[in-house]
């Protein structure tokens, strides 16, 4: 069994706050990871989703109150968001009584956006944590790019499926899941084929500024429709915008953000990509991995960090620029190639940002300088960096 980062964080915030919210996307491994915890107290399970578990919460304070001395596991949370004010009156109720802290651990599959009702009902009782999909420095690989992280994903079931063609079946089923049920239950009246087109649309603009009005004529769909399909799917955990830096800097920049599919897997399904060696020989090809260093990177990033992409009219860009608390610029450029080259438009970019390193990041190999400010360095040694 793969063992996740995020469980040590997850047992300490339940030490701290009397409920914790466990977020990501479907089939990432959060109730896996819920019920294998060891959290010093029993643990009750409930899944949301389940006709009698949903039964069980026909009154559910009286049901809740019965479990004062347990962790109450609750999946699908989203569900039934009106079970809120119950658990703010149940937290409530068991702070008065001393119990402090691990009530409830809260699952879901949408983000506090989307589930605006917790933030607000349980406002200073809640913390939130995400799950995502295996990342690389989880799978113990060598110093190298993991070719089966990167081709089939991170969902669990993808990753670790006996062969390529069972792989693909998941992510297929994944796929046809959400277009057929999730997002409908969302609200979305759009047929599977139009909710399919403009996910394979988005996927062929992997790590583009997205042009949502010309996206929307080819759907025969509105621009508002279409930024509204787009924001569920990031609400869902699928897809992620990384906004444009945008200061005066006395030049014309692009201000649109660069949309990735967070799941390189799921990319490549959506594209008809089979295998490696088609995903090789793609245009695509640069791009998934671009996506899949950034998603890797923004999976381990510290709090307080701004994340952003610098790009000019004139074709000058940055794929990631990362900035600390302290004002410290990290500009990043992500190469897929062994032997990087120092650009005159990277070292201009980094004067524009007053950028105070550079990293081109590889696939392998050993960390080495292009310059002063300017480093070459895998992407696994990038992350254990930042770990």
């Amino acid at each position: 069994m793969i063992k996740r980062y995020l469980t040590s964080t997850l047992l300490k915030r339940l030490q701290q706050s009397p409920a914790v919210a466990l977020l990501g996307s479907r089939q990432v491994g959060k109730t896996t990871l819920a019920r294998g915890l060891n959290p010093g107290k029993p643990c009750h399970y409930l899944d949301l989703e389940r006709p009698l578990d949903l039964a069980k919460l026909a009154d559910p304070e009286l049901y809740l109150s019965g479990f004062g001395d347990h962790l109450v596991i609750l999946d699908e949370i989203q569900r039934i968001p009106n079970l809120f004010p119950v658990l703010r009156s149940l937290i409530d109720e068991r702070r008065r009584a001393g119990e402090k802290a691990g009530h409830f651990l809260l699952l879901g599959s949408a983000s506090p956006e989307l589930l605006r009702q917790s933030s607000e009902t349980l406002a200073g009782r809640l913390s939130y944590l995400e799950l995502s999909p295996f990342q690389l420095l989880e799978l113990h690989g060598s110093d190298g790019p993991n070719q089966t992280h990167w081709e089939r994903g991170g969902y669990p079931e993808s990753y670790l499926a006996p062969d390529e063609e069972s792989s693909i079946q998941w992510r297929e089923d994944f796929i046809t899941s959400h277009m057929e049920r999730h997002l409908p239950q969302l609200g979305v009246t759009a047929t599977p084929v139009t909710l399919r087109r403009f996910c394979t649309m988005l996927a062929h603009q992997q790590g583009a500024t997205i042009n949502l009005s010309k996206l929307a004529g080819s759907l025969g769909i509105d621009g508002k429709t279409a930024r509204r399909y787009l924001d569920l799917l990031e609400g869902l955990y699928l897809v992620r915008s990384v906004p444009p830096w945008t200061r005066n800097a006395g030049k014309r920049l692009v201000k649109s953000p660069k949309v990735y599919w967070r799941d390189s897997g799921i990319l490549h399904t959506l594209a008809g990509l089979s295998n490696l060696e088609q995903l090789l020989g793609h245009p695509l090809c640069g791009a998934s991995w671009e996506g899949y260093c950034i998603e890797q990177i923004l999976s381990n990033l510290p709090k307080g960090v701004t994340v952003s992409h610098y790009r000019t009219h004139a074709g000058a860009e940055v794929d990631l620029v990362l900035e600390k608390a302290d004002h410290e610029i990290l500009a990043e450029e992500i190469k897929r190639t062994l032997s990087p080259k120092l650009t005159p438009a990277l070292m201009e970019s980094m004067n524009t940002l007053k950028a105070d390193r550079g990293v081109i990041l590889i696939p392998r190999g050993e960390s080495y300088p292009l310059s002063k400010t300017v480093t070459a360095a895998s992407l696994q040694t990038f992350l254990e960096t930042l770990s």
